[in-house]
């Protein structure tokens, strides 16, 4: 399921230990510190290996996530708003990534924009809870899913460069 190139960026992400969520006070403070170093990691590995694709950013209480992710295809970058709430039975819950300014352009998206990922990640990061975090998803939920909708949706025509005047991305 996961190629060679995942399994070895997946090795190089920190695993989290604390099992904590929004409603668990001090507990889910250091479980959002251990998510931004292991966050940073998986940056820092991704520009090392010149596969630099989104940037993150949370507000205080770590519960809302937002930022930009984006896809070359055929030398041209398309750049999309990314999002996702960590859900209050985080971490036995995966949170839920959603592309909005896609929301309705492919059959492999839920209302709001967010991801499916129902299939082949989520039994993965129940089988790794607490281990995995953010940047896991990242990594196995919105990575894989960009590379191959982004293409699909580019291919058809819903997406187009931003150099173009009809469709989302950059």
């Amino acid at each position: 399921m996961v190629d060679e190139a995942t399994k070895r960026s997946l090795a190089q992400i920190p695993l989290l230990k604390t099992k904590a969520g929004p409603r668990d006070g001090e507990i889910w403070v250091g479980r959002l510190k251990e998510e931004y170093q292991s966050l940073i990691k998986y940056v820092q590995n991704n520009k090392e290996a010149d596969n630099d694709w989104f940037r993150l950013e949370s507000n205080k209480e770590g519960t809302r996530w937002f930022g930009k992710c984006w896809y070359i295809h055929e030398l041209l970058k398309y750049e999309f708003d990314v999002e996702f709430d960590i859900p209050v039975t985080y971490p036995t819950t995966a949170p839920e990534i959603a592309l909005p300014e896609l929301d309705g352009k492919t059959a492999k998206m839920y209302r709001g924009g967010k991801i499916c990922m129902t299939d082949h990640f989520k039994p993965l990061w129940a089988r790794n809870v607490p281990k995995f975090g953010i940047a896991h998803a990242m990594a196995l939920g919105l990575g894989p899913w960009l590379a191959v909708e982004i293409p699909d949706l580019i291919e058809k025509g819903i997406v187009t460069h931003k150099d173009n005047t009809a469709g989302a991305g950059e």
